[in-house]
């Protein structure tokens, strides 16, 4: 345990007491998975006036998206009466249209917090110089801060960054980033310690998050590697950072953010889901999902999470199989009620890494002579953003 429990994140006017962040996660982290977490860590809270339990950042979504009205990018843009901060991830690569994008959020969606993505690592990005490989084109990453910063401002509302340590060894790009990001007036800066090449195989490079702490005067969050609450306790301690970014841990258990809001205000616990109580939260989580998309999508977007909920769990492959094609509510319930509740909760998983995995990608996916320059553009700007909303 920590011997001290770390001071509130402070972000301009935002200020979460307990420093845990929920990574946008593209499909994933819509309002209610964001609620379902954010639930289970105000279960932990000690006194919920002093601010949010938590930062539950929305799924990212393009700034042209926004600008252009797409429907797909305007409905990703909901939010449940419960959060204290409405918090969102941008993407983009055009200083303007990011600019304007969230000046949009801010003044119509009333959003408190936006965080910019210069961390994603998928080729549909990548090629367009966009996510974890722009921060390589300095004056680009300078211009796109200093804009959204701007934009922002007016309406109190601060800007914060998530990155990778680079694209790839050869190529890291970290340190300026956080040079950059300061000089350009952000709030924060969180880093994976994975670069664009890694993915999301590998260890986490915990040793580069502590550099950029040591870098920057601004509160730095380390991503990667947190499995468990005690995962977390072990970053903070070993990098000095000022909080923590959660992504694939959570999956399939929300309950994590109830074991972190413990861990932080110096309580070692551990929460164990029984197979029944798994059952109740799958259902509350359908719950959620029906009242942002009705039943028939909900259950469609349930069944992803199926195989995260149950992971470990002795429930058989004919039970899995069925869990993961329900079609109503019904349905749901009478699969639910077949299932074992006593089953105690399997904590051989207990520690292991969840979600994408995969292998190094051979080569990074640029932009034609995207290396060539570091200050450059290079970047047809119009078309960079297309087909990319959700990450």
């Amino acid at each position: 345990m920590l011997s001290t429990t770390l001071a509130p994140l402070r972000l301009g006017s935002v200020v979460v007491p307990t420093p845990v962040v929920l990574a946008p996660m593209a499909g994933i982290t819509n309002a209610a998975y964001r609620q379902l977490c954010r639930e289970q860590a105000e279960l932990g809270a000690v006194d919920l006036s002093a601010g949010p339990a938590g930062l539950f950042v929305c799924e990212m979504i393009t700034s042209r998206g926004i600008i252009e009205r797409d429907h797909k990018t305007m409905s990703m843009l909901q939010f449940d009466p419960g959060e204290q901060v409405r918090s969102v991830q941008l993407y983009g690569v055009d200083p303007a249209i990011m600019a304007r994008g969230a000046s949009i959020l801010c003044e119509e969606f009333g959003v408190n917090h936006i965080d910019l993505n210069f961390g994603c690592p998928v080729p549909k990005v990548t090629r367009k110089g966009g996510g974890a490989v722009l921060p390589w084109k300095r004056n680009l990453l300078a211009a796109i801060l200093e804009a959204v910063v701007a934009a922002a401002t007016p309406y109190g509302v601060p800007v914060t960054c998530k990155t990778r340590m680079g694209i790839d060894h050869d190529h890291q790009t970290y340190l300026d980033a956080g040079r950059i990001a300061e000089q350009s007036g952000v709030a924060a800066i969180a880093l994976h310690g994975r670069t664009a090449q890694q993915s999301y195989s590998g260890t986490a490079d915990w040793d580069a998050i502590a550099a950029l702490k040591q870098s920057v005067s601004i509160p730095v969050l380390g991503n990667g590697d947190i499995w468990e609450a005690s995962d977390a306790l072990r970053m903070v301690e070993h990098t000095g950072v000022d909080g923590v970014v959660v992504g694939r841990g959570c999956l399939g258990r929300p309950w994590l953010f109830r074991d972190l809001t413990d861990a932080f205000a110096g309580r070692d616990t551990r929460t164990l889901p029984t197979l029944g109580e798994v059952g109740a939260m799958v259902r509350r989580h359908a719950e959620l999902l029906a009242g942002l998309h009705g039943s028939e999508r909900a259950l469609l977007d349930l069944r992803k999470h199926m195989a995260w909920y149950f992971k470990g769990f002795p429930v058989g492959g004919e039970a899995r199989r069925a869990l993961a094609m329900v079609t109503s509510f019904d349905d749901l319930d009478d699969q639910l009620a077949r299932l074992d509740g006593d089953q105690p909760f399997p904590t051989a998983e207990l520690g292991s890494p969840r979600g994408r995995q995969g292998s190094p990608r051979g080569k990074v996916v640029l932009p034609e002579g995207w290396l060539d320059d570091e200050n450059g553009c290079g970047l047809d700007l119009s078309d960079a953003e297309v087909g990319v909303s959700g990450g």
